[in-house]
């Protein structure tokens, strides 16, 4: 009787749980936003086929992906893929398709994907309708697709694109290279990058937080009681300020509404310490949560002057980089860790800001700059109207550039890391009389949807560009190559304030040493010296910058050409191109930058020290070249040190060269620098210091004394035969979410573990556990060796290897590295689930 009685029990409450589950599950889908990663289970097939959007269309063969993808990287390497655009296959045809399933309970829901980035001209189907285009790939989208959905049924979902070469003039990379997202949400709901968070007033005691907030209603009907909440937390999720007020409909679509909330003792946002908040929206229909909306934002000021830049009150010299949007061996599929570690590579340099050249960024290299004290100047578009190649963004110019502004600005202004927008780099129309008219009205774009960060461009004739009134038009006049000029603009255009938008482009090759020590614009390796006083003829070495940034304290900054190499433009062996006509004469197989302070694989050319030297404090030396040079027929060596010490002395094997004390004349610009940087003899700088000494192996080094004491040193060794491989992990522990990454430095060493600087072995990768390869590469600008493959050549001594965890598997993962003639390596790493 009694386990009659308790059967009926549990029976009963059964039937109860099961009839709540139910009402939850029927009610749950149109009260709470529901956002999932839409990323896994994709097909992909590179084709012209038409009917390849359709729903029954056999893709059976297609291969199965994950995004974000990047197919051109695969490959193959060939010249008639224009070494311009990195010789890879970015042109063409192709289609994603995924089938997806959506709940008949989620019927009365808008359902809706979000695309961060499609490359290029991009066309959307669910269940075989066109639903959306959208041309340009650097800017994202939401598009709302329940008119088109099946509720209860699988859907399908085609995404369709079409790339030309010379789509632009580097790599663009190509697919579904940012990630995509599906939501679900009320009718009523807050907009997609519906807020807009700005900080009026800041002091110590408290800030002002001003949030805006536009809620779209797709309902007929607007009946009932609707209140906005609007909450900020701390770090800690703590509470500091709320607001609440009930929703006025402007009409039965849409409204506006603002809140202004204080923050008591706020921890501002700076450089130094990246502070972040947390605003949460709340729709409240009749008591009742409808939708939730997070914006991460900081509290912060910014001002631009005549006096120079100033975070937070505080005045700081812009140390910038330009950054293009490829991961070099990883091609342009965005993934975190790897942009995390560009970025942190960046900052080990001294950088504290970088220029999104020449387009809008991902989010999550946003999101990271806001977590690492890093400022950003996002850039729009590289041209306007007038094309730069036959197949660029200007043939959509008319049609799509307000709406891809606005829409970029709307995705970026809650970012406390940014602080400047840029409207162009080096424009056509800088030349038209009429040109400041387009500039005009795209700042007007820019204040209407953020009027709190200056506007700028880049300008490569700049005496023209002001002289057609391009200058009156923004906010920061920003120079592309002009450093000789800074001054007489701000003597012709004394209410200007002018910048180094793009400086130096001196070009190099790590571990690269030409000698004797003579002016190279090309060489038959294809290489280029990093001696670091190569440029173009357009442009001039670092030294040049920093004598006009030095005569000038209260320029606000300049951002070099560039920071890491990047795929495409392989200048200097660019040879002679004619864009227009689809020309390039190219020394082939040179196909990526030889610009980057650091190497396409992520490792710093000397470069790295000299602007390290002058944009860091804690103590630092770096000395160069090579010191194996017993086979080369030279017999005395030009040794250059870096150093932000005031005195450095050279030994050769144990005996002083000497002392040299740094900065003799900081101010003296060559009054004609073009005709400085084509002379055939290195010009002594006061950036760096150096001496010729007769070639010895053994051992130099370097000392570097501040007050006469020894605050950092530094020495090169003669390496031996190669005899072993060296591999050291950036990351030994690595999330278990197929998506982190370590990064494997691969060194050739002799049998003393003394680095050869000029080693080229062939190296085999064997890879065991819960991970996989997913590229390789070495840094060398003139190689056609796919990026992947589980081998690579290491190039003057070092090559890279980049493994990926698998989803879900924890466990050892061993890294094997063999090659002949050497001693092989081995080294473990650890995936481990953390929070999946």
């Amino acid at each position: 009787m009694k386990l009659k009685i308790i059967k009926s029990i549990l029976k009963s409450l059964f039937i109860l749980m099961i009839l709540s589950c139910s009402t939850h599950k029927k009610e749950s889908p149109l009260q709470t936003r529901e956002r999932v990663s839409f990323n896994e289970n994709w097909l992909f097939q590179k084709t012209e086929d038409s009917a390849a959007t359709q729903f029954d269309y056999d893709d059976s063969q297609w291969r199965p992906v994950n995004v974000p993808h990047d197919y051109a990287i695969e490959g193959p390497f060939k010249p008639e893929y224009n070494p311009r655009t990195g010789g890879l296959p970015i042109h063409g045809q192709a289609v994603y398709r995924k089938k997806f399933f959506v709940d008949k309970e989620k019927q009365g829901s808008i359902i809706s994907l979000e695309f961060e980035g499609v490359m290029s001209n991009a066309t959307i189907y669910i269940n075989g309708k066109k639903v959306y285009h959208r041309p340009y790939g650097y800017i994202g989208y939401e598009i709302d697709i329940t008119p088109y959905v099946k509720f209860g049924e699988e859907n399908l979902v085609a995404v369709h694109m079409e790339q030309d070469v010379l789509s632009a003039r580097w790599y663009t990379g190509a697919g579904i290279y940012r990630k995509v997202w599906l939501e679900t949400k009320n009718p009523i709901h807050i907009a997609h990058w519906g807020t807009h968070i700005s900080t009026p007033e800041i002091s110590s005691e408290k800030a002002t937080v001003s949030v805006e907030t536009k809620i779209n209603n797709k309902n007929a009907s607007n009946k009932g009681d609707y209140f906005l909440h609007t909450q900020i937390f701390d770090e800690n999720g703590k509470e500091v300020a709320s607001n609440k007020s009930e929703i006025e409909w402007a009409n039965k679509k849409n409204s506006t509404n603002k809140h202004n909330l204080t923050i008591v003792n706020p921890n501002l946002w700076d450089i130094n310490a990246a502070y972040l908040y947390k605003s949460v929206s709340t729709i409240v229909k009749d008591n009742q949560e409808i939708d939730r909306y997070e914006t991460s934002f900081g509290v912060r000021s910014i001002e631009f002057s005549k006096k120079g830049f100033f975070i937070n009150g505080r005045q700081e010299k812009i140390q910038g980089v330009c950054l293009h949007h490829d991961l070099g061996p990883l091609g342009a599929a965005v993934n975190l860790r790897a942009t995390e570690r560009q970025l942190q590579i960046m900052k080990d340099m001294g950088v504290n800001a970088i220029r999104t050249a020449h387009n809008p960024p991902s989010k999550e290299q946003l999101e990271l700059c806001d977590r690492m004290g890093i400022l950003v100047q996002v850039e729009a578009f590289d041209m306007w109207a007038m094309p730069k190649t036959e197949n660029d963004y200007s043939n959509h110019w008319d049609e799509w550039h307000e709406t891809d502004l606005r829409d970029m600005i709307k995705r970026d202004r809650n970012h406390p890391s940014v602080i400047m927008w840029s409207i162009g780099n080096e424009v056509r129309e800088q030349k038209e009389k009429d040109g400041h008219l387009v500039a005009e009205r795209l700042v007007e774009i820019c204040k209407e949807e953020d009027p709190n960060r200056p506007t700028t461009a880049g300008f490569n004739i700049l005496t023209t560009a002001l002289n057609n009134g391009l200058g009156n038009a923004i906010d920061l006049v920003g120079a592309n190559y002009k450093p000789t000029q800074y001054a007489q603009v701000i003597k012709n255009y004394p209410n200007m304030i002018v910048y180094g938008s793009e400086t130096a482009s001196t070009v190099s090759s790590r571990g690269v040493y030409h000698l004797p020590l003579e002016k190279y614009d090309k060489h038959p390796s294809l290489q280029v010296n990093s001696y670091d006083f190569n440029s173009p003829p357009w442009a001039y070495p670092p030294d040049i910058e920093f004598m006009a940034q030095d005569a000038m304290p209260n320029n606000i900054g300049e951002f070099i050409w560039t920071g890491i190499d990047y795929l495409g433009e392989p200048t200097p062996y660019g040879g002679k191109d004619n864009l227009t006509h689809g020309n390039w004469d190219v020394d082939w197989p040179s196909r990526s930058s030889y610009f980057g302070a650091v190497d396409l694989a992520g490792f710093p050319k000397d470069r790295f020290y000299l602007y390290q030297s002058q944009w860091t404090n804690k103590p630092m030396v770096h000395l160069l070249p090579h010191w194996n040079w017993e086979d080369s027929g030279i017999t005395e060596i030009p040794v250059f040190c870096y150093t932000n010490a005031e005195e450095v002395e050279l030994f050769v094997n144990g005996k002083s060269m000497g002392k040299k004390t740094k900065g003799v004349d900081k101010t003296r610009i060559p009054v004609d620098f073009y005709a400085w940087n084509r002379q055939e003899k290195f010009y002594d700088s006061p950036y760096r210091l150096s001496w010729n000494v007769p070639y010895k192996p053994g051992e130099i080094e370097v000392v570097a004394y501040i007050d006469d004491k020894e605050v950092a040193r530094k020495s090169i060794k003669t390496a031996q035969v190669p005899a072993q491989i060296s591999l050291e992990a950036d990351r030994n522990d690595i999330h278990a979410d197929g998506e982190d990454l370590s990064f494997i430095t691969v060194k050739i060493e002799d049998e003393n573990g003394v680095f050869h600087p000029l080693a080229d072995n062939l190296v085999e990768f064997k890879v065991s556990g819960p991970a996989s390869i997913v590229a390789v590469g070495n840094g060398n600008a003139a190689s056609t060796e796919p990026f992947q493959a589980n081998y690579r050549k290491a190039f003057n001594g070092m090559c890279l290897l980049v493994v990926k965890s698998k989803k879900g598997e924890e466990g050892e993962v061993t890294i094997e590295a063999t090659s002949e003639g050497l001693t092989p390596q081995r080294i473990t790493l650890q995936t481990r689930y953390y929070c999946l």
